[in-house]
């Protein structure tokens, strides 16, 4: 115990405490960021994430109220990292609407393919958990507006927002789906039936 508390204090010295916390949050978020992409929710009891942390039970509760807290801090973690991911595959495509919802198909499939964990944060475990479906249900309401925008229509007509409304919830459900490994391995394929799917919605209105 004598050598734990002085690696503790060793790995802390001269650090603010301020970035301390900071620090300890982050070792945190990744360490319950493993064990629920190996073992579902079911893995995250507060010993199990410390443990993995390599961490003092206290500095969980310095952070965090519950593992549901916790749950949350992975979630927008990993949603964070996917919108970075696809708001660069997207302007990268270029102005064109085919080649954007293309880019922005492909760069959500391959952030799961990446690393499955992330499908299972973002997708395949949020059904089941109120923290991760009210999560999931803002990511998908910003989608959305996200959709709306590229009309560049400040008011854009009923069947626009329905096709819209529809496309972010097959996206949603096509992520769900890949994550889950129903969709086979060609990323390719499912990402030209997509695109063909909605360029054919788009051009229905």
């Amino acid at each position: 115990m004598a050598n734990a508390r002085t690696a503790a204090n060793t790995r802390w010295a001269g650090v603010p405490a301020a970035r301390r916390r900071d620090e300890r949050r982050d070792m945190l978020v990744r360490a319950a960021y493993r064990l629920f992409a190996a073992g579902g929710e079911a893995a995250l009891a507060v010993r199990a994430v410390c443990r993995e942390a390599e961490l003092h039970t206290r500095y969980f509760y310095e952070n965090f109220a519950d593992t549901a807290e916790l749950l949350a801090a992975v979630y927008d973690q990993q949603a964070t990292a996917l919108g970075v991911v696809l708001a660069r595959a997207v302007e990268d495509a270029g102005p064109r609407p085919g080649a954007r919802t293309r880019a922005g198909i492909r760069a959500v499939l391959r952030f799961i393919s990446d690393d499955p964990g992330r499908g299972r944060v973002l997708f395949a475990e949020a059904r089941g958990n109120e923290i991760l479906a009210a999560r999931r249900r803002a990511a998908q309401t910003a989608l959305l507006e996200g959709v709306l925008a590229m009309t560049r229509d400040q008011d854009p007509p009923l069947p626009v927002v329905i096709a819209a409304t529809m496309f972010t919830g097959a996206m949603t459900e096509l992520a769900q789906q890949w994550a889950d490994g129903r969709l086979g391995t060609d990323l390719d394929a499912v990402v030209d039936g997509a695109v063909n799917l909605s360029l054919a919605l788009h051009r229905a209105v």
